[in-house]
């Protein structure tokens, strides 16, 4: 039986720029092992099926999961399945709105003049023992003194994260991932000088899932702009550049209003069919 499948182009306004996703549309008898092989052969960061919701609330239901495992939570999933369920014919209950139910809850997304943006979902933050920080120093290769601040923010996926002083020490990263993937999911991030389009530079590495250095991470921008927002260390509104390493252009907009952090970006599909087995 054939199903519809599009492959989504994420966090970009240009084509084979930003993070791809795979999205499965009507996939409620999809068995879990079925969608794990399936997002294995993918070998992309996320793949997702999109199911009836079981929530009144919600407009669709998403499971999201990685070439290893399932994710209660994703970014860059939920603004590319969002667009996916618009554009194969999904008509939300609220005009403006769309409310996804996936392992987290019910996450809402709002309409942004010419892109979607999601609300960041709970998020809690721990200061790194001391033991784990100099791990991580060690396998990113850099100095203790260029760390200035260093959280462990969980909103889902638990991202060991890192600011630095500015975007050039974090594009400058050369990380040991075999080190890495003992640590788990970590995320860096530092500062532009002023006047630039974009504010900060943004880097994620998934070792432990198979994936060396995720292209544009929803899930790790929104954790990194509640932390840093709250703690006073960036702007309420600011754009974040990912995967210029991979020779992506990605671009994660943030704006921190209405009591909640709002995580945009825009989406391209790229491939439109179907897929069967």
């Amino acid at each position: 039986m054939p199903y519809r499948f599009k492959q989504v182009d994420v966090f970009t306004q240009h084509a084979l720029k930003g993070n791809p996703l795979a999205v499965v549309l009507g996939a409620d008898d999809w068995t879990d092992a079925q969608m794990q092989d399936f997002a294995r052969w993918t070998n992309l960061s996320e793949t997702t099926f999109l199911l009836r919701p079981t929530d009144p609330q919600a407009d669709y239901r998403v499971r999201i999961f990685t070439p290893g495992s399932e994710l209660p939570f994703a970014g860059h999933p939920t603004l590319g399945s969002c667009h996916a369920w618009l554009e194969a014919g999904g008509r939300p209950r609220g005009a403006g709105r769309v409310v996804q139910q996936c392992g987290v809850g019910l996450v809402t997304l709002r309409q942004d003049g010419g892109r979607w943006a999601f609300a960041a979902p709970p998020m809690s933050a721990q200061e790194l023992a001391p033991s784990v920080l100099s791990a991580l120093v060690e396998a990113l290769g850099l100095r203790g003194e260029q760390v200035r601040a260093a959280r462990l923010l969980d909103n889902g996926p638990q991202w060991f994260t890192l600011l630095l002083g500015s975007a050039e020490e974090v594009l400058a990263i050369e990380p040991d991932l075999t080190a890495l993937a003992r640590i788990g999911f970590v995320g860096v991030v530092g500062p532009h000088p002023e006047g630039r389009e974009v504010q900060f530079e943004v880097r994620a590495f998934a070792a432990p899932d198979g994936i060396a250095e995720d292209p544009v991470t929803g899930s790790l921008n929104a954790s990194v702009a509640q932390w840093l927002v709250a703690a006073g260390l960036a702007p309420r509104r600011y754009v974040a550049a990912q995967g210029t390493r991979l020779g992506r252009a990605g671009r994660v907009h943030i704006d921190a209003a209405d009591d909640a952090v709002w995580v945009g970006g825009h989406c391209r599909t790229c491939i439109d069919g179907t897929v069967q087995f």
